[in-house]
């Protein structure tokens, strides 16, 4: 009887097994733990949406963090994060291997950028500070803010998202789309409105865009938040009176060379902003309020003024008759007259 030794093919088959784990083992070394030459550190990669690993390889190459693409892209399939690289703008501190690189474009948290928009910014000046700071384009974001569609998906009830961009400190991604943004900040209102705000309006007889139409006019008035719910009061009180809001930041809005001091022809023009003109509220908010004059707009002072002039201090002079008013009227145009006059003192003086 003949036995065939059975052992020898399973041990040839171990054999080759083992080969090939400690091929791939050594494969998986070498693309993804082997060293790569030092780079002053930290380097800024930008991934783009949408972006492939090929298009990341080679931006990495570019910025001589690896000497080849390939391997990057190999290691990072090897790693199975193939598809887990989010987009925006990363630090890297960390280059002493592929491993390293692709852990830090997976768990670490993009380059975030701070930006702050001012209380009383109109739209266009809004598209402006995100174009100087992210990079986008002014032009989109804006032809967003006007688009019927998009307006309708941030359930917003109003002809343009001016008035309602909520000015705040804001953190994004250089390359964050304009679409994100604004959807961001109009959240932010959104959160005031639901917080806060929507139990008033009924008690006020407001709609939505009235609001915050009122508002954004309050914002243009007030420097200090002791006045807004004074100036408040003064155009509700002359709504209810159906007087004209005679509100000058209503002027600035439609002149084209504002701000600046207004001039008699300015108060003449005929826009439905004009508030000089016509009876009511504008058609619109004329800039972004802040949460001070949204809740003015809706918690006016118990007060029975219906007049206001500027003192020459950053306050207001406020009256309940037109003869007061006229009266504070002239002593700010004194006060104004004499300020100017030591200007011009000085500049003289300084010539001389």
């Amino acid at each position: 009887m003949v036995y065939l030794n059975s052992s020898k093919p399973g041990r040839v088959a171990g054999f080759i097994l083992s080969i090939l784990v400690l091929s791939g083992v050594a494969l998986y070394s070498l693309l993804v733990f082997w060293p790569i030459p030092e780079t002053e550190t930290p380097v800024v990669i930008k991934v783009e949406k949408g972006a492939s690993l090929k298009e990341i390889g080679d931006d990495l190459k570019k910025k001589n963090v690896i000497t080849d693409s390939e391997t990057f892209v190999m290691a990072t399939r090897i790693m199975g994060h193939e598809t887990t690289i989010q987009a925006g703008v990363f630090s890297l501190t960390d280059l002493r291997s592929n491993y390293r690189i692709v852990r830090q474009l997976v768990e670490g948290t993009p380059v975030l950028h701070k930006i702050t928009i001012p209380e009383g910014l109109r739209r266009v000046q809004i598209a402006e500070i995100y174009e100087e700071k992210l990079n986008i384009d002014a032009d989109v974001f804006l032809a967003l803010c006007e688009d019927p569609k998009f307006i309708e998906s941030l359930k917003i009830e109003a002809l343009s998202l001016e008035g309602f961009l909520f000015p705040d400190t804001y953190h994004f991604i250089k390359g964050e789309t304009p679409e994100r943004i604004i959807q961001t900040m109009v959240t932010e209102y959104q959160k005031l409105l639901d917080g806060m705000l929507k139990s008033r309006l009924q008690i006020r007889g407001l709609t939505e865009l009235e609001m915050v139409t009122l508002a954004s006019i309050i914002e243009g008035e007030a420097i200090y938040d002791s006045e807004r719910s004074l100036i408040s009061s003064v155009y509700h009180n002359r709504l209810a009176k159906e007087m004209r809001l005679q509100a000058d930041p209503t002027i600035q809005y439609i002149i084209e060379d504002g701000p600046r001091r207004l001039l008699k022809n300015d108060l003449k023009i005929k826009s439905p902003y004009n508030t000089y003109l016509h009876y009511g509220l504008p058609p619109g908010p004329i800039n972004s309020p802040g949460r001070e004059s949204l809740i003015s707009a809706l918690s006016p002072a118990d007060a029975d003024y219906l007049f206001f002039v500027a003192n020459g201090e950053g306050y207001h002079t406020f009256s309940r008759t037109e003869t007061e008013h006229n009266v504070a009227k002239k002593k700010f145009q004194r006060l104004r007259r004499q300020m100017r006059n030591k200007k011009h003192t000085k500049t003289e003086n300084k010539q001389g």
